[in-house]
């Protein structure tokens, strides 16, 4: 009798379902961030950002609103990140991160979902990493090589600033600032996909 295989390792196995993950992604993330000459300026603005690492937290006019809002998302967050820790921990980041690029929170949930369905070692079949699937060319031109797109909160803190870069490229406008992030200009499919997720999973309130 063949002895059995011997199961992978926990750091082989994430990236085992992760790459398993890649096939399962839709369609409409085929595409990909694209480089892109940055003037000098726009450089070190997005690299200031990414630079300026605060403790996270809730940003909420009110605290009691942030904590129904936590409780709310946590509950939705549920059917795709199974841990209430690891919840928590992500929407904490998410929103602080969001909330500092000032995009909406809400939005960006919606983006992951569509982008990752929420699987902070997803890789996508032209590289991109994790839960914002980033591209790792942007570590060159505004992070550091050692940066870790794998790392929730380094990963929504690349997301956030290289898709609010996008919309300042397009004056406001959001439809064309997400097919920037998805490499797809010129089509609606990605911003409709994520506007889609957004109203039907994650609107607030409800």
């Amino acid at each position: 009798m063949l002895p059995k295989p011997s199961a992978p390792k926990q750091p082989e196995r994430r990236l085992l379902l992760a790459a398993c993950a890649c096939l399962l992604l839709p369609k409409t993330v085929a595409a990909a961030q694209r480089e892109e000459t940055l003037a000098d300026d726009v450089a070190s603005l997005m690299r200031s950002s990414i630079d300026n690492i605060n403790p996270a937290r809730l940003v909420f006019d009110d605290e009691a609103e942030g904590r129904r809002w936590l409780a709310e998302m946590s509950a939705r967050l549920a059917h795709f990140v199974p841990d209430e820790g690891e919840r928590i921990r992500l929407l904490t980041h998410a929103q602080y991160e969001s909330a500092r690029a000032g995009l909406d929170t809400q939005m960006v949930l919606g983006l992951i979902e569509v982008e990752s369905r929420f699987r902070q070692y997803a890789i996508s079949p032209v590289g991109a990493k994790g839960l914002m699937q980033v591209m790792p060319f942007w570590q060159r031109y505004i992070g550091r090589p050692s940066h870790n797109l794998f790392d929730v909160r380094t990963n929504l803190r690349y997301g956030c600033t290289i898709l609010r870069h996008y919309r300042n490229i397009e004056n406001g406008n959001l439809i064309r600032a997400l097919a920037r992030y998805n490499g797809s200009l010129g089509s609606n499919q990605y911003p409709n996909a994520v506007l889609s997720a957004w109203r039907r999973r994650w609107q607030w309130p409800a």
